[in-house]
């Protein structure tokens, strides 16, 4: 799946009021790390993933491996901090009701 500038721009615009929910630190992108992220993702759909100082590869680089450990889609990359986004089908929502991010 890939997003259209349309919407990685309405994406843009939610993840402006979201904090970061997994933070990647000293370790790097262990296996707990991905399985925390992809569990935020099913939940959440749209996270932010702030990246510690520590990583050997550059801010853009890092959002790509792990947005592609996580089968996502990256909307942004703004100095150290990434959003990601990953469509859930089987998250149930009823009609009109707000998107899970803002939940």
């Amino acid at each position: 799946m890939t997003l259209s500038s349309r919407e990685r721009a309405k994406l843009r615009a939610e993840a402006n009021r979201l904090s970061a929910l997994v933070h990647v630190g000293e370790q790097g992108m262990t296996p707990a790390l991905v399985g925390a992220l992809d569990d935020a993702l099913r939940t959440r759909e749209l996270v932010k993933v702030q990246l510690g100082g520590r990583l050997e590869a550059d801010a853009k680089s890092a959002a790509r491996t792990l947005a592609d450990s996580v089968h996502a889609e990256v909307v942004q990359v703004i100095g150290r901090t990434t959003t990601l986004y990953r469509h859930n089908p089987d998250a149930e929502k009823p009609p009109g009701s707000a998107p899970p991010w803002r939940r």
